[in-house]
C-alpha cells in the first residue's frame, strides 16, 4: 500500500521535475525507507521492483507519455523482468533510481533501471513492458504514434535481453498454463 502514496508524492514533484523525452534517462533521488527494508536491514530484490515501478512512472509523468496512457486507456503492465544485485542499500542510505528506455521490438518496450549509490550501481535491472487497452495488447507502433515519437536509431535491445524474455515467457493469457507441481 506504500507504493500508492510514493507513486502519488513522485507525480506531484514530476510537476515541478524538469520535463522529459521517452528516451532521456530518468533520475529518480530517494532514501531507503523502515518500509523498503527487510529483516536484513537491506532493500531486498522484490523491493527493488516496486522502486523500479516509480522510476518507470516518474519518466512516464515527466515525459508527458502518462497523459496519453490515460486518454487513450491503456494501461502498462509488467511482462518480463530480471535483476542483478551487487552491493546492499542500507537503512537511511540515499540513492538514485535511474531509468532509460533500451528499446522496442515488435511485442515488448525494454527499459534498463538502476540504483545508484555515490556514483556505484547496486542493482541493476531489465523489464520487458507491454501496453494493454480494452480490446488487449496495444502494438508499439500504436503507441509511438500516440506519442509522437520515433524510436531513437541508437535504442537498439541486446539479443541476449530478446533471448532471456523469450525463454521465460508463460503461455498467453488465452491459452492454458496448467500447473502440476502438487499433483492436481
Amino acid at each position: 500500500m506504500h507504493m500508492i502514496f510514493r507513486i502519488l508524492l513522485t507525480y506531484l514533484r514530476s510537476k515541478k521535475a524538469s520535463k522529459l523525452s521517452m528516451f532521456d534517462t530518468g533520475s529518480l533521488p530517494m532514501r531507503a525507507t523502515l518500509t523498503d527494508i527487510d529483516f536484513a536491514g537491506h532493500i531486498n530484490n522484490g523491493m527493488y521492483f516496486s522502486i523500479f515501478d516509480l522510476g518507470r512512472f516518474d519518466l512516464m509523468f515527466r515525459s508527458g507519455v502518462w497523459d496519453v496512457i490515460r486518454k487513450n486507456k491503456w494501461t502498462p503492465v509488467v511482462q518480463a523482468e530480471t535483476i542483478t544485485c551487487r552491493k546492499s542499500v542500507k537503512l537511511g542510505a540515499k540513492f538514485t533510481q535511474e531509468t532509460r528506455v533500451l528499446g522496442l521490438d515488435e511485442k515488448c518496450i525494454y527499459f534498463e533501471q538502476r540504483i545508484v549509490c555515490d556514483g556505484e550501481i547496486y542493482a541493476q535491472g531489465y523489464i520487458a513492458t507491454r501496453m494493454r487497452g480494452r480490446k488487449g495488447a496495444v502494438s508499439n507502433e500504436e503507441i509511438m504514434q500516440a506519442v509522437g515519437l520515433a524510436v531513437p536509431e541508437d535504442r537498439v535491445v541486446p539479443e541476449w535481453v530478446s533471448q532471456w524474455r523469450e525463454a521465460s515467457a508463460l503461455p498467453g493469457a488465452r491459452k492454458p498454463a496448467p500447473h502440476t507441481w502438487l499433483g492436481r
